[in-house]
């Protein structure tokens, strides 16, 4: 019990530690659905699931590396060369990651995702969405309580993953709900495609930006002393 309440106690204050522990939930869910459409995939000789696959796979691989590389540079300074290292490496799978959603999107504006879904579970898909959303905007403006640059970066892969479960949301919705009316719903669908790709991209391309000049800035700092 004393464990419990000390686990809670530290969840409850400390950021950077709460960050890392709901890591390890999603970084297991994740594997799961990756799987899942992997097997989907196969089975059904689906593009869409084996895109969707890959994707997942690289956003558990970025997670898990984050997870490895905050405890083996635990205790570091914040700007240490080995943390701004690992903030550079994390941003470039980020990167890959975002291109791994070339081909998927493109499916999804093009309204050729497959479709086996009834209206109550999109509803309930909804506002799933809508909460992972919610948290994860939330969560993102208030990184600026952790000087920890993995935090934050983790809390911004949060974000572009809520944004990619938005942007299925909609085109499963409109699948669902669509009558007669594809030039309509193919027009909404690239429209909002075209702007989550492009805020994805801006934040992918900030993160390398910033992990360079970390590394720079490091690697002056100890060329002074």
């Amino acid at each position: 019990m004393n464990k419990t309440k000390q686990f809670y106690a530290r969840w409850k204050s400390d950021y950077d530690y709460k960050t890392f522990t709901a890591t390890f939930g999603s970084l297991a869910v994740t594997v799961i659905f990756a799987l899942y459409n992997g097997f989907l995939g196969i089975h059904h000789s689906s593009l869409w699931h084996g895109t969707i696959c890959v994707y997942y796979l690289i956003l558990s691989i970025l997670r898990g590396f984050i997870v490895v590389s905050e405890k083996t540079t635990a205790g570091r300074s914040g700007d240490s060369p080995a943390r701004n290292r690992s903030y550079l490496i994390s941003a470039a799978l980020l990167f890959i990651l975002n291109l791994s959603l070339v081909v998927p999107v493109s499916l999804l504006v093009l309204l050729q995702k497959p479709l086996n879904m009834s209206l109550i579970p999109a509803i309930a898909m909804a506002a799933y969405t809508t909460y992972k959303i919610v948290m994860a905007s939330i969560h993102l403006k208030s990184r600026k309580k952790s000087e920890n640059k993995l935090v934050r970066l983790l809390r911004t892969i949060n974000f572009i993953d809520a944004l990619v479960s938005i942007l299925t949301l909609q085109n499963t919705l409109i699948m669902v709900n669509m009558h007669g009316e594809g030039n309509q719903m193919l027009t909404l669908s690239a429209v909002t495609s075209a702007v989550i790709m492009l805020t994805v991209l801006v934040l992918s391309v900030a993160a390398i930006r910033k992990g360079i000049v970390g590394l720079k800035n490091c690697g002056s700092d100890i060329g002074t002393q």
